[in-house]
């Protein structure tokens, strides 16, 4: 199929130099961009966490049995309020 496409000065700047470093054609870069579009529509990201573990062995011993409340208190102890 052939059509018309009508881009910015800047894009068409960046694809040129684009296609010079990659040895690319307008059309293989055009299209490549286009599969891109419409895959990421199709396959939702599954959600991952990020680990944002640390290392060591847990709570200190006068916390180990400790309620949030007993945590929170020792955590602003001595800043006001």
């Amino acid at each position: 199929m052939k059509t018309t496409v009508e881009i910015s000065d800047g894009l068409a700047e960046e694809v040129k130099a684009f296609m010079a470093r990659e040895g690319a054609t307008f059309r293989s870069v055009v299209e490549r961009g286009l599969r891109e579009v419409l895959r990421a529509g199709q396959e939702p990201r599954p959600f991952a966490l990020r680990d944002a573990s640390v290392g060591g062995r847990g709570l200190q011993a006068a916390f180990r049995d400790a309620g949030w409340e007993r945590i929170r208190e020792a955590a602003y102890e001595g800043r006001g309020g």
